[in-house]
């Protein structure tokens, strides 16, 4: 379960405002990267935060809305868009969505912790932790944040780009969403720099 220890270890060593950073959507073939960066308060303490990927839909629901509408908390997420995700690259821009964060956050943090490995050229002191959501309650709220704000986006865009199944897959490559996509070809969300819909372009 995460904690507080490698915020307390920053807060020790003179880094008193500490981030946790994590995104969403790295691997989706449509839709932004959704990027998230929190600061909790010294004492913070929750019984069933934990990594995103490790709790229901409707816990991640019912934990973001504790999240974002404690007064204590601090916040600021950011979506990068599929144009920029193909005009730089997911990783150069999964890196930008965290540097804006961070930059965003008023006051801006001392320092901030990561998820996975360091961002090139950040802007703070930073430390990067491997499966960081899974040990640091900041980075963990990080990814429930970026999370649900990317899972209601891509319903929304389930919406507007009906045939899809957006609204069920979230934009990753599902057997079901690759059908669709050799069906109906891609959609303006969805990102020709990745391989699928690389190959679906060069064969319509």
């Amino acid at each position: 379960m995460p904690s507080l220890a490698h915020e307390t270890l920053l807060r020790d060593a003179g880094y008193p405002c500490i981030a946790g950073i994590d995104e969403a959507g790295r691997g989706p073939l449509a839709g932004p990267v959704s990027v998230a960066a929190v600061v909790l308060p010294e004492n913070f303490e929750h019984s069933e935060l934990n990594d995103s990927k490790k709790l229901t839909e409707k816990k991640h629901d019912f934990i973001y809305d504790e999240l974002t509408t404690d007064p204590r908390i601090r916040w600021h997420a950011e979506m990068i868009s599929a144009e920029e995700i193909d005009r730089i690259n997911i990783l150069q821009a999964t890196w930008v969505g965290m540097r804006r964060c961070a930059l965003a956050l008023n006051p801006r943090p001392d320092a901030v912790l990561i998820d996975g490995r360091p961002v090139r050229d950040f802007p703070l002191h930073q430390i990067a932790l491997i499966k960081g959501d899974s040990l640091s309650y900041s980075i963990a709220a990080a990814s429930i944040i970026a999370k649900v704000q990317r899972d209601r986006l891509m319903v929304a865009m389930g919406e507007m780009y009906p045939g899809y199944g957006f609204e069920i897959h979230k934009g990753y490559p599902t057997p079901a969403h690759q059908t669709a996509l050799r069906r109906l070809g891609p959609c303006p969300e969805h990102r020709r720099s990745f391989g699928p819909v690389a190959q679906m372009l060069l064969e319509l």
